[in-house]
């Protein structure tokens, strides 16, 4: 298969917009070989490097519409590998983290295999109470309750207790429910232009390595996939500011690796006080990133283009904005388990996971392109837009690419010393991007800015300052 074989899609979803650009060839984006190092039955490579391809041609559409020159961009196996494996190339005084808490991960079932993801504390109690276990439960007492549940039981219990866990499918089982047609159709990412519009009043600089300079970003994602956009949004010199609730932190290891090149604040969106500085905040934001399903944002705090006309809205879900499942949660390792790919990674004896997880950082890349993209039609007719992207609708773009390899290397090659940037006793992947030694600075410590946007320059120790 072509390394950048997915901006034929992304093209086609452009092209579904209304965006008429030029979008394959791509002038200036140049693929190194492969190597070995996301090796996969399902094509994973062809993906992260069409992902970061994506992103970089859309950069360069940008920095056209605002007068700069293109800088293309040269992909880096070796350096998108290590940025896809983020998680695993990461060291907090100088100690791996880890990937997953003790109850996420896949079981034994009484009829087959499921997968549970609750790494965050309220995940976690979720899922015990779908289980009727006692919140002490270890992984052994939670393996040995779930082998007496068939596996479509277990997923039932914990949609019906807002918990995670899936029954692993097959890839003909997903493809033909209700949900997989659901999350395979449409196109790849999806922009809508809205009817609100304001003149576009961003102005590029000078510097065609930070095309965004004065753009304003608000981040409410979490987890992977809308921090892996914002984060390449403030790659490019974006001002981003992350806003999380006060009661639910983040994963340390996961802000260390996803809050690089961000500000980062707490917002209580229930209070009265906390809504009225959001609104000052989305006033003056250019975009807004958000991974609440369908329908939430807008019942907490209204349409986010009645505050801001013009605003680009660019979202990220697991299952879709449509069918049965549109409502669920979910993360990448559970899409992979539920859309077969665990059993096509997988052997007779266990199910598998692809090396990295491809569907969270690639489907970021791609809401990160479409936000470009749609900044740059604001260019042009300052109209409003809602972008959006699924895992789910990523997954099943990789699910029905050519280009598997029945037997890929056992071994797969590790990034080198070249791929990682440390700050004290934080390291990190570098960026994607090659042309990107590192991100505008550290992740700061969580929830440590004031929720304001910030007028000059951005001092202050990150995590490991």
């Amino acid at each position: 298969m072509r390394p950048l074989a997915l901006l034929d899609t992304y093209g086609a979803a452009l092209a579904a917009a209304g965006l008429d650009v030029p979008v394959e060839p791509a002038p200036g984006i140049h693929c190194a070989p492969g190597g070995r190092f996301l090796p996969a039955r399902l094509p994973v490579a062809d993906l992260a490097t069409g992902a970061v391809a994506a992103f970089a041609a859309a950069a360069d559409r940008y920095r056209r519409t605002h007068g700069l020159a293109p800088q293309g961009a040269r992909l880096d196996p070796e350096r998108i590998a290590a940025s896809f494996a983020g998680d695993r190339m990461l060291r907090m005084a100088g100690r791996p983290v880890p990937g997953f808490a003790a109850l996420s991960g896949f079981f034994p079932a009484a009829d087959g295999w499921v997968r549970t993801h609750a790494n965050y504390p309220h995940h976690r109690a979720r899922l015990l109470r779908a289980l009727e276990l006692p919140d002490d439960t270890d992984r052994a007492g939670c393996a040995a309750r779930l082998r007496q549940l068939p596996a479509t039981a277990v997923e039932d219990a914990a949609a019906g207790h807002d918990a995670i866990a899936v029954r692993v499918r097959t890839e003909h089982e997903w493809a033909t429910s209700p949900q997989g047609r659901a999350a395979a159709a449409g196109p790849l990412v999806r922009i809508l232009a809205r009817d609100d519009a304001a003149a576009d009043r961003t102005v590029a600089g000078d510097d065609p390595a930070r095309p965004l300079a004065g753009l304003r970003v608000l981040d409410l994602t979490r987890v992977i996939a809308g921090p892996v956009a914002a984060r390449a949004l403030g790659l490019l010199g974006a001002e981003v500011l992350r806003i999380d609730p006060p009661a639910l932190p983040e994963i340390p290891w996961q802000h260390a690796e996803n809050g690089q090149g961000k500000r980062t604040a707490l917002l209580d969106l229930h209070a009265r006080s906390g809504r009225e500085t959001w609104r000052r905040l989305l006033a003056d934001a250019d975009v807004l990133l958000t991974g609440y399903r369908p329908g939430a944002l807008d019942a907490l705090i209204g349409a986010p283009g009645t505050i801001r006309p013009g605003l680009v809205h660019g979202r990220v879900c697991a299952w879709g904005w449509s069918g049965p499942w549109a409502d669920r949660r979910g993360f990448d390792s559970i899409v992979q388990a539920a859309s077969g790919m665990a059993v096509a990674e997988g052997d007779p004896d266990a199910p598998g996971a692809l090396p990295v997880q491809a569907l969270d950082h690639a489907s970021g890349y791609l809401l990160a392109a479409a936000v470009l993209d749609a900044l740059a039609a604001r260019h042009r007719d300052g109209r409003g837009r809602d972008v959006a992207v699924a895992l789910a609708r990523t997954a099943a773009w990789l699910l029905q690419a050519p280009g598997r390899d029945p037997h890929p290397p056992p071994v797969p090659a590790r990034p080198g010393p070249r791929t990682v940037a440390t700050h004290a006793a934080v390291t990190t992947a570098r960026p994607a991007l090659a042309e990107y030694p590192d991100y505008p600075f550290p992740a700061r410590a969580w929830g440590g800015d004031p929720a304001a946007w910030v007028v000059q320059g951005l001092g202050g120790p990150g995590l490991g300052g």
